[in-house]
């Protein structure tokens, strides 16, 4: 579907062209005409199908209409890199406009939160923050969100798992009760029903392509014990030259920091993004990677969810994550915007349980590559004696809350 079948005004579309925007996605063909319509909306749909600009279009096209004043729109995220990223596709879209935005995010920078509060105080017209953050600002009396039009919570899922339910009900209850809400999440578990009963009004839903990698991943996974994980990266990055964008994730800072040094040491144009670093310097890291100045991102989940770069060639799990949408997220930072990309993951015989899930998740089983030569054999795939382990270890856990409480 073309994006003047929508009928913006024109400066959007001059707008749309500076972003190389061309053809709408599902959830764009989708979600906008109910954003133009007025009514709430809970959308399920996964990172990458461009939810982003199905909220964003539609608003900025009704602050040209309308020319509102105030801050007409709140957009709550769970992490900074969400936020940023966000306010930077504000100021692609309104490259022509006349919308001011503020990202709302915490750190321990005097400058940043001074910079957020005349933002605020002045009233900007969009806003996208963190909760927690946002509610600081919210206590100290200084913040109007009395002319408010939008709320959008996107990644609903991961705000709940982060624990910000009790936030986002304080942050709505000092917005006005008109008003149009949406919710985007990538997962629809019975905690973001319960969240939409308690601030959507009879609202619509979207279902797009729920929780499944693009197509144009090629998945595959090696079975490997621990001590076989570094190698392989080493065996599977040398004589890699023509990759130009790679993303190593790993479940802990420390594995990051030593896939890092290993990395480093052998001569990789190589950076780490992980809850150390301060923002300042994770800004810093993610620019340089967008630009190509760094070949190796090794990260925690930290940015699973809040990085929009293109044309990344491969993805590399050196851990299974727990959570199986985790691994969809992970994935989804590849083979964007209808290109192609390689994602892999390395399995340990501890793991294989949850990698099963993943391939239940996704209703595909993913293929387990051989080793490559010099490798000694890695463990057998078996998950359910995986799982067998695992429940033995809970059901003793089980055991002993039931013989504390009856003792």
């Amino acid at each position: 579907m073309d994006f003047r079948e929508f009928g913006f005004k024109e400066e959007i579309y001059e707008g749309l062209d500076v972003m190389r925007f061309e053809k709408a996605t599902p959830i764009q063909e989708q979600a906008i005409p109910v954003m133009m319509s007025g009514d709430d909306l809970i959308a399920c749909a996964q990172t990458g199908t461009g939810k982003t600009a199905a909220y964003l279009l539609p608003v900025l096209n009704e602050m040209l209409e309308k020319k509102p004043e105030g801050v007409t729109t709140l957009i709550l995220v769970p992490t900074r890199e969400l936020a940023i990223q966000i306010d930077q596709q504000i100021e692609g879209f309104s490259y022509f406009l006349p919308v001011s935005s503020i990202a709302v995010y915490g750190g321990n920078d005097a400058g940043l939160w001074d910079q957020q509060k005349y933002a605020l105080v002045l009233g900007a017209d969009m806003i996208v923050a963190t909760p927690g953050r946002l509610i600081q600002h919210i206590s100290m009396g200084y913040v109007n969100l009395s002319s408010l039009k939008h709320l959008i919570l996107d990644e609903a899922d991961r705000m709940l798992d982060m624990g910000f339910y009790d936030d986002i009900m304080q942050i709505v209850g000092a917005l006005p009760t008109i008003r149009q809400t949406l919710l985007f999440s990538a997962t629809m578990p019975p905690k973001i029903r319960e969240l939409a009963k308690n601030i959507l009004i009879n609202p619509k839903e979207i279902n797009i392509a729920l929780s499944k990698p693009a197509e144009g991943v090629l998945q595959a996974a090696y079975l490997v014990y621990d001590m076989q994980k570094i190698p392989l990266i080493n065996s599977l990055l040398e004589g890699k030259e023509d990759l130009t964008s790679i993303i190593i994730f790993s479940s802990t800072k420390l594995k990051v920091k030593e896939i890092y040094s290993t990395l480093k040491n052998k001569g990789y144009n190589v950076a780490t993004i992980h809850s150390d670093l301060e923002q300042s310097e994770r800004e810093a890291v993610m620019l340089d990677f967008r630009n190509r100045k760094i070949k190796i991102l090794v990260a925690t989940d930290i940015i699973a969810r809040g990085i929009d770069v293109e044309g990344i060639d491969l993805i590399i799990n050196f851990d299974v994550p727990r959570d199986a949408e985790d691994y969809v997220h992970r994935v989804g930072r590849t083979a964007r915007a209808q290109s192609t990309g390689v994602a892999l993951t390395f399995i340990n015989d501890k793991e294989q349980y949850n990698f099963s899930m993943i391939e239940k998740l996704i209703e595909k089983e993913i293929f387990k590559i051989p080793l490559p030569e010099g490798f000694k054999t890695g463990p057998e795939y078996k998950p359910d004696k995986t799982f067998s382990r695992n429940l033995k270890y809970e059901d003793r856990n089980k055991m002993r809350k039931g013989n504390n409480r009856r003792n």
